[in-house]
């Protein structure tokens, strides 16, 4: 070997030496757990599958979906912020991690997470039985205004869901109080539209893909949305600011974290694949078949999202007396 060559070798050997991280494995070097707070066959469910299953073309490993329920979320969300920080056991938080403290069912915050993006966000929709007598949601607001408190009935979800949140939110930017109108409990969004349908309520607050059966039955009607924007899959839904001026919004969001002290390169890595799993046409369809609304933030700007939305929740639970802490 000539001079030339071994001093080539050498300096090569030294780059290779001094190059940082360049002996540690690349992540994800195995499969990665993706644990979901909700029960299989869900709305959480469904989202966090296609997203493994996206994931894994990204990123060459398989992202496996494990259910862990229990504690109206409590279960689940806790086993997310409480796994080993090495970015093989991540998950899907939801709206209710900013709703679950002021409840006093936990001591875990959104600041016990690592954040890496908002994935999906499903703003509730203002409802009513297709014979109302309440055109569009101006009409109905002026005569929530002009009743009794406790006169008129809505429904969606049960005692201190979000979809009542939805509810104690809209009366509080119009000035009134969170239990101005009756909230009836139901077993989920489902039931709470039989009813409406049914003429037991005035109107709900649940999602729009929730009500989209009734919707398409023709046996109820959707006034308003409560998002910044309309939702694409339901364009023809304007939202609250548009059809009455009054500018609040709300939603049930999902998206992907992890505990505290993920590596930089774990966040990097899964901040630029969710992104292309974001903007995919797989992922864009299965939103758009499901009427789910097309929602993304990055991880700062989900951070920014769970700080603000904690702030929210937390006001109307204390407006609706549903807070405790």
């Amino acid at each position: 070997m000539t001079d030339f060559s071994r001093r080539a070798v050498l300096a090569g050997g030294a780059a290779l030496l001094a190059t940082p991280g360049l002996a540690q494995p690349r992540w994800p070097a195995r499969p990665v757990q993706l644990l979901c707070p909700w029960a299989a066959g869900g709305g959480t469910d469904a989202v966090l599958r296609m997203i493994g299953i996206l994931l894994e073309k990204e990123l060459g490993q398989p992202f496996n979906v494990v259910n862990r329920t229990g504690g109206s979320g409590v279960v689940g969300h806790a086993a997310i912020s409480q796994a080993q920080p090495d970015g093989y056991t991540l998950g899907m938080i939801t709206a209710e991690i900013c709703m679950l403290h002021w409840q006093g069912l936990t001591e875990i915050t959104y600041r016990n997470y690592t954040p890496l993006s908002l994935v999906n966000n499903d703003a509730p929709g203002v409802t009513v039985n297709s014979n109302s007598p309440y055109r569009d949601v101006k009409a109905l607001a002026d005569a929530i205004k002009a009743s009794r408190p406790g006169q008129l009935k809505a429904s969606g979800t049960g005692q201190g869901g979000i979809w009542h949140l939805a509810l104690a939110g809209w009366l509080n930017a119009m000035g009134l109080k969170a239990d101005h109108v009756r909230w009836v409990p139901s077993n989920g969004a489902a039931p709470a539209m039989q009813d409406l349908a049914a003429g037991g309520l005035d109107f709900t607050t649940c999602s729009i893909p929730e009500a989209r059966a009734m919707l398409d039955a023709n046996r109820a009607r959707a006034l308003a949305v409560m998002a910044p924007a309309r939702v694409t899959a339901f364009p023809a839904i304007p939202t609250l600011k548009e059809a009455m001026g009054v500018d609040y919004n709300t939603g049930a969001w999902r998206g992907i974290a992890g505990p505290p002290g993920l590596p930089a390169a774990v966040v990097q890595t899964m901040e630029v694949a969710l992104d292309k799993v974001f903007k995919s046409k797989e992922y864009q369809d299965f939103l758009l078949a499901r009427g789910f609304g097309a929602v993304y933030e990055n991880a700062a700007g989900f951070a920014t999202h769970l700080a603000a939305a904690d702030i929210s929740l937390g006001n109307s639970m204390k407006e609706a007396g549903l807070a405790k802490s």
